[in-house]
């Protein structure tokens, strides 16, 4: 694979000026440019004869310059009409301001056109037309399957073309690298005329081989890193093998307020018999919001500190940090297990306290944000590491916590539910245990999807509910993909509703560009229930908890998908009041109508989970692009499930054959370095 990762402005046709302009698109070396997959084909290689063809469609054919005429109808345009025909009749190409054109067609050239064709007056005319002179060589740009590609301003589709036949012309020896076994096993197209045939397809039906190919290879090498990485953490049996459950543990289970349900019961059931284990414990909690998996967490930490171990906690933000810390004081501090909090507010005096008592093993639970995998951070026994809300850390951000141990218990957990084909792909490396069950006694929280005619009914329905004595929510949306904006907006909302409809309520605010201490304020009052209506963005989609909010007001809900909505709803229906979950939106957009009126038929996670991934795209399922697994290239992981579970299986035979795995090796090193760190290199 040397060739492909030779500089880009190395390619004939492209130099530096160029070299900078594709770098927009992420292609930095041959090989990005090889894999810079079209996004969608146009078949041009249907030719008809001019008297043939359908007005006002794109259509293809072959024709011979026959005159070319050229006009200025007013200053600063000029018109170039070209004439061209075939046995049975002429048509006019016109373009403005194309001067070249002229120059480029000459009478008497045999040339294949793609365009919308229009009928004028009788005549046949196409407008700024794809054309290209039949001189021998391959045709690029019509009179086949043409790619059409993600490309920009600056770097148009002809150009994009061109370089890549460049491409793979000059770098024509590519390499085989999937096992030959696989290849055969899976009756996989050879990678050559794969990239040959994705590119530049001679017909549909090996343009589909080639996908299958290019996808399959794609999800294969991802599922090769996940698979070794998990066995690498469970190789040699290395791990802390726990006791089974002693005193302290049944003591905090008796502690519980509540029965465990079925689900919970089960999920802690595989807790335990990996903590049992002498193979390192590699397990995802995937659970909907309110299922009760902190709980679970309390249970492993307390069992991992029986054993004589530490337990670390790691959560996205200082809020759910400190939430998590007060559920587990409230769970364990009593049995004497000490628990202290390790995030980035503290003050240097408070923190270097922490640090120091971690050192020594006289804290027992440090509950933290990314500060828990500082260089400074050490631990005496650390025998167990649980990563909360893990899609919003990278595998490496686990995999440095986990570090700060020898081979400890490792436990990820989630409220964001996912589809067990994006389960596979993102959390690869994990075993899954799932807790649909909510507890019992949880109300369902009714949900409405209303327009902007009906906001003042819902702000009077707000003060109803604060009025007897409850809380709310209202969250605005992320404008235009802008942090700057998205809080003016909040600001701006926070305004006129305590200068209008709330001028009688304590209101807050809370967004993500406000200090840590302002935001914590914010929150704290809301907490306590000084403040009865809290303006927020996004920042209070995870783990935030007050029992006594009731409605949850969405704003502009059609910017979000459902996922998110439903992790905002997840924020009320905690105490014992019935809750209500409002979303605004004027949208007349069919697809989006949908997915609000499914939000508020269906309260299941993971079932609109499955919907958005249907309706989104996996590119948005998540709302962040931070999960630490390397963006899908051509796969789909929607439409590709069935290659997904093959290249599954054929990953699956090739890491347990060590001389197959051998030979992939380099590869996974050179691809997923970035992502998985140095777990490749030999």
């Amino acid at each position: 694979m040397q060739n492909w990762s030779t500089s880009i402005k190395y390619l004939k046709g492209v130099g530096p000026a160029k070299a900078t302009m594709l770098a927009k698109l992420n292609i930095f070396t041959v090989g990005n440019l090889l894999e810079h997959y079209p996004r969608r084909y146009e078949d041009r290689s249907q030719l008809k004869l001019i008297q043939e063809l359908t007005d006002n469609e794109v259509q293809t054919f072959q024709a011979i310059v026959a005159g070319c005429q050229e006009s200025k109808p007013r200053r600063g345009l000029t018109l170039t009409k070209i004439t061209v025909k075939d046995g049975s009749g002429t048509a006019q190409l016109v373009w403005f301001n194309q001067a070249f054109i002229k120059r480029m067609l000459q009478s008497g050239q045999e040339i294949i056109v793609s365009g919308k064709v229009e009928r004028r007056y009788g005549q046949i005319q196409i407008s700024h037309a794809e054309v290209e002179v039949i001189d021998g060589s391959d045709l690029l740009h019509t009179g086949r399957i043409v790619p059409v590609y993600p490309a920009s301003e600056s770097v148009g589709q002809r150009w994009l073309r061109v370089v890549l036949r460049q491409a793979l012309d000059a770098y024509g020896a590519i390499e085989e690298f999937l096992p030959p076994e696989v290849v055969s096993q899976f009756g996989l197209m050879d990678r050559r005329a794969a990239l040959e045939n994705i590119h530049f397809p001679q017909d549909a039906t090996l343009l589909e081989s080639a996908r299958r190919r290019l996808v399959f290879e794609e999800l294969y090498l991802l599922q090769c890193g996940l698979l070794f990485l998990k066995s690498k953490n469970k190789e040699g049996g290395s791990g802390i093998k726990h006791a089974i459950d002693g005193e302290l543990v049944k003591k905090v289970e008796a502690r519980l307020p509540f029965e465990l349900t079925g689900d919970q019961r089960l999920a802690l059931a595989d807790i335990k018999t990996d903590m049992e284990d002498v193979t390192s414990m590699q397990r995802l909690i995937q659970g909907d919001v309110g299922s009760g998996k902190t709980v679970l967490a309390a249970i492993a930490l307390a069992k991992t500190v029986e054993n004589g171990y530490q337990g670390a906690m790691m959560a996205p933000t200082e809020i759910l940090a400190e939430q998590h810390c007060h559920t587990l004081s409230q769970l364990l501090a009593p049995e004497g297990i000490r628990i202290a909090a390790l995030t980035g507010k503290l003050t240097r005096r408070v923190k270097e306290e922490v640090l120091s008592r971690l050192r020594d093993g006289l804290v027992d639970v440090v509950v933290g944000t990314h500060a828990l995998i500082q260089e400074d951070v050490e631990f005496k026994e650390l025998g167990l590491v649980i990563t909360d809300e893990q899609h919003r850390f990278g595998v490496r951000q686990r995999a440095k916590l986990q570090s700060k141990g020898t081979t400890p218990d490792v436990l990820v957990m989630t409220a964001t539910p996912i589809p067990r084909t994006m389960a596979l792909t993102v959390y690869g490396d994990l075993d899954v245990s799932l807790i649909r069950e909510l507890p019992p006694g949880r109300k369902a929280i009714k949900t409405y999807s209303v327009g902007s005619d009906m906001r003042q009914r819902v702000y009077s329905f707000i003060i109803k509910e604060v009025t007897s004595g409850r809380q709310a929510y209202i969250v605005c949306p992320l404008v235009e993909e802008s942090e700057k904006l998205e809080v003016q907006s909040a600001i701006q909302m926070y305004d006129q509703l305590r200068e209008s409809y709330f001028q009688n309520l304590e209101c807050g605010l809370v967004h993500g560009r406000m200090k840590a201490q302002e935001k914590d304020k914010a929150m704290q009052a809301f907490y306590s229930g000084e403040t009865k209506v809290l303006v927020a963005t996004t920042v209070i989609e995870v783990g935030v908890n007050v029992p006594n909010a009731s409605v949850m007001v969405v704003e502009g809900a059609d910017r979000f998908g459902l996922a998110q909505m439903h992790q905002l709803r997840g924020r009320i229906g905690r105490g014992e009041h019935q809750s209500y979950c409002i979303l605004l939106s004027d949208t007349q957009n069919q697809d989006t109508r949908e997915r609000l009126d499914l939000m508020a038929q269906v309260q299941d996670g993971f079932v609109l989970a499955e919907k958005d991934l249907v309706l989104r795209g996996p590119g948005q399922f998540f709302g962040t692009r931070q999960h630490g697994i390397p963006d899908l290239k051509i796969a789909d992981i929607v439409h590709d499930t069935a290659v997904l579970v093959e290249a599954r299986r054929a990953a699956q035979q090739t890491v347990g054959t060590p001389e197959q795995f051998a030979a992939i090796r380099p590869v996974l090193s050179e691809r997923f370095g970035d992502y998985f760190g140095m777990i490749f290199q030999s």
